[in-house]
């Protein structure tokens, strides 16, 4: 068997469960237009900031765990919220639904820029996020 660096702990039949999770990563698309026109690699860091949070916060979820035991498999989906209101809204549905997932608020402007729910398997959650385009 090839050990990858994250090491091998998912349960015998665990992978094929896996793979069928997927992080999803909503990023304000406003924020690399003008008037805000934020460096590319500014926002990209608001998405990497909230993918983070969240896989940390639900760090001990089995969905998190066997994700993360993943490694370059992983299966990230970047969506484009329109503006801190939408974003904020699609906050309040994950909250209301029971979905777990983690807000980015940018220090010190107070923004929220990014949200990241933490690894689902897709049929889970997507009916809540099917409203948003991918990341362009």
């Amino acid at each position: 068997a090839v050990r990858t660096p994250y090491g091998n702990m998912a349960a015998p039949g665990a992978a094929a469960a896996a793979a069928a999770l997927v992080q999803y990563v909503v990023l304000r698309g406003d924020l690399g237009r003008p008037p805000r026109s934020w460096p590319l690699g500014a926002v990209v860091a608001q998405g990497c900031h909230a993918a983070l949070a969240a896989a940390h916060a639900h760090r001990q979820h089995p969905d998190t765990r066997a994700y993360l035991e993943l490694g370059g498999a992983m299966r990230t989906v970047v969506l484009e919220a329109p503006d801190e209101a939408a974003l904020t809204a699609l906050a309040e549905t994950l909250k209301q639904h029971g979905i777990d997932h983690e807000v980015w608020t940018e220090q010190p402007e107070n923004m929220a820029t990014c949200l990241a729910l933490r690894p689902y398997p897709k049929d889970q959650v997507h009916q809540h996020l099917k409203k948003f385009k991918l990341l362009k």
